[in-house]
């Protein structure tokens, strides 16, 4: 994971905004922030998603819209076989704002506000837009343009939920960046085995103190927190993809005891890890 800002407005060319297809073997993990609005459908794969300090499984049909300036990043399953496809929409903020005074654009303009949270939108909406979206690569002129107005309109009635807590700030510039991103790629790659904090902090060389300030405000939560977070979740995919025993994922996933598992899952899931797998296994 490399810390980026992604320069959309030079890709985009004359266009007003960017889309495309990327189609690649795996979404590779890349914390990076724009400041373009992003709507962006999974076509094919599954993974990780985390956008802010939401971090949270995606699969095919997951549709995504973030704001300007909210770091995101989708990573795919790299157990899983067969290629991924997105389709990606960036548009500024100066293009979309000159239709926004208009009241015919009144529910558009309430979604885009909320953008800022990052919004992940019902599976009942997606089915029905997911093609049009597929289509617009395809477009040009006027008719990509009336595309993406005609998107984000049928987006606007429909209710999304929130993926970023309301005390989660970016950390804006590039020193800050790249630092939050060794962090959280060291604490992705390490989540199975046990993490200190000392050793965590060691790799931007900050003191225990400093880095849990600094920590705190790039995420919105504190490093046990997180790391709970990232750890639940790789949980969560094995208790839905295998049929190992559930104190073995537990300890697979970096956890000591079982004891403390059942309780930061209850905590975080609302649901044991044991009713968690049955309810999955009952569909």
């Amino acid at each position: 994971m490399k810390a980026a800002y992604e320069d959309i407005n030079s890709k985009k060319g004359a266009d007003s905004f960017l889309v495309y297809n990327r189609i690649v073997p795996a979404f590779d993990f890349k914390w990076h922030y724009h400041p373009e609005f992003e709507l962006t459908l999974i076509v094919k794969g599954t993974g990780k998603r985390l956008v802010g300090d939401s971090y949270t499984d995606f699969a095919s049909g997951d549709l995504v819209l973030v704001g300007p300036g909210l770091p995101h990043t989708w990573a795919s399953d790299q157990s899983k076989k067969g290629s991924s496809w997105a389709v990606v929409i960036q548009f500024p903020e100066e293009f979309i704002h000159r239709f926004l005074h208009y009241p015919e654009f009144t529910q558009i303009a309430r979604l885009l506000n909320n953008a800022q949270s990052g919004l992940v939108f019902p599976k009942e909406i997606v089915d029905i837009i997911m093609e049009e979206i597929i289509q617009l690569p395809l477009k040009k002129g006027v008719e990509k343009v009336t595309g993406l107005i005609t998107i984000l309109n049928k987006l606007s009635f429909y209710e999304p939920v929130k993926l970023v807590s309301p005390f989660f700030n970016s950390v804006k510039g590039s020193t800050n960046e790249k630092r939050i991103n060794i962090v959280c790629n060291y604490i992705q790659e390490n989540a199975h085995r046990k993490i200190s904090l000392k050793k965590t902090a060691d790799q931007i060389h900050l003191s225990g103190a400093a880095f849990c300030k600094f920590f705190k405000r790039a995420t919105g939560k504190t490093f046990s927190d997180y790391v709970n977070d990232v750890r639940i979740g790789n949980a969560c995919m094995m208790l839905t993809e295998s049929d190992k025993p559930i104190n073995e994922i537990a300890y697979h996933c970096g956890f000591d005891s079982i004891t403390y598992f059942n309780r930061v899952f209850l905590k975080k899931k609302k649901v044991s890890p044991r009713n968690f797998r049955n309810s999955v296994f009952s569909y």
